[in-house]
């Protein structure tokens, strides 16, 4: 299925080579929110669609935009929702497989914060850089191709109960998961098989690709 990648306007972690080499290939469409456009300029890359305020956006790259024949949707400043939280609503609509933000992480701490609640108000949504990926990950989940990867897990509900990790450097059988606990920090990926079951409960995994602590 089509995938979605959305650029916001936090940190670019990693090499632009990185970003270029990830949206190079078919079947994806390119979004950006407000100054999420400031990456796609420093990529070469031009969106399929820019949305938000446009207070963020210098005059210049929204000509060069409009010269391009973007599709702009601008909404007022006061508003009810953040400039990426709309384009996220309006993409959810359109059925994508899979929605990739890109500069969601770092930058205001306020918004990055308020953008991982979108993991459990969307489908089908993750945040990506070179280094890091984040998603609600659901029980049975199985890990492909992260062996030898640091994996940590963070309760976003008050407990997760009976969680249960196999094919990692520390498993885990049946246990309980507060918020705030940090027994599930830094674990890592030993085998293709690795899996978590686990029932009730939010789970947010972050993936540290091949940067074992």
């Amino acid at each position: 299925m089509k995938k979605a990648y959305v650029f916001l306007n936090g940190e670019l972690r990693g090499t632009e080579t990185f970003y270029r080499d990830l949206i190079c290939t078919k079947n994806h469409d390119i979004f950006c929110a407000d100054g999420g456009a400031f990456h796609l300029e420093r990529l070469g890359i031009i969106p399929n669609e820019l949305w938000g305020d446009l207070d963020s956006i210098s005059i210049e790259l929204l000509q060069f935009y409009q010269e391009k024949k973007v599709w702009i949707e601008k909404f007022p400043r006061d508003k009810n929702n953040t400039d990426g939280e709309l384009l996220i609503k309006y993409l959810t609509n359109l059925k994508y497989g899979e929605i990739k933000i890109i500069g969601g992480l770092g930058g205001r701490t306020d918004h990055f914060l308020s953008n991982l609640n979108w993991l459990f108000m969307y489908p089908n949504l993750s945040f990506i850089s070179e280094d890091e990926e984040i998603f609600k990950v659901d029980s049975g989940h199985k890990f492909s191709n992260y062996l030898g990867d640091t994996v940590s897990f963070v309760s976003h509900s008050d407990i997760v109960e009976n969680v249960t990790l196999t094919g990692f450097k520390y498993p885990l059988n049946n246990y309980t998961i507060k918020k705030g606990d940090s027994i599930c920090m830094s674990n890592i990926v030993k085998s293709q098989e690795s899996s978590i079951s686990f029932f009730n409960g939010q789970l947010i995994c972050i993936i540290n690709k091949n940067n074992q602590q």
